[in-house]
């Protein structure tokens, strides 16, 4: 059981933690960062959530599932729903490398596109990293929630 000051402390740091992940994500074809800390970061803010509020609150408010009354929740299909992120991220991740032997480049090559007069940016430039950083976040995410599942059951 938790306590109350853990549950608001919850409520109050997983907000600022997913918009700093998303934050790292999205600078990180340029700077420090990218799909692997954010995914770090994302796993931290679902343990946080699982420690304050159990793995109820996870599967109808995270993974947006049914639970019948008075069942408790399987931790398998939690575990199968994380799965399937890992295996969606690895397939991007690889699609991605694999895009630029299409078009005769290296495997993993990499381009931009600059886009003008974009509301609120100005100018923003948008790199074909951004698939390779979201596979290796859907990696890390299904990852490490995996893990985190399969040993808290213990």
């Amino acid at each position: 059981m938790t306590t109350v000051i853990m549950r608001t402390t919850a409520r109050a740091v997983v907000p600022i933690i997913l918009v700093v992940a998303l934050s790292l994500f999205v600078e990180g074809h340029n700077l420090p960062g990218g799909g692997f800390i954010a995914g770090v970061l994302t796993t931290t803010a679902f343990a946080l959530l699982y420690i304050a509020f159990g793995l109820d609150f996870l599967e109808r408010g995270v993974l947006g599932r049914d639970i019948e009354p008075g069942k408790t929740p399987s931790r398998d299909r939690v575990v199968i729903a994380y799965r399937r992120v890992f295996s969606f991220g690895l397939a991007i991740s690889v699609a991605s490398g694999l895009v630029p032997l299409l078009f005769d480049l290296p495997f993993l090559s990499q381009t931009y596109v600059e886009f003008e007069n974009v509301p609120l940016y100005g100018h923003l430039e948008l790199a074909s990293a951004l698939a390779f950083d979201f596979g290796v976040y859907c990696v890390v995410v299904g990852g490490l929630l995996t893990i985190l599942s399969v040993v808290g059951a213990e």
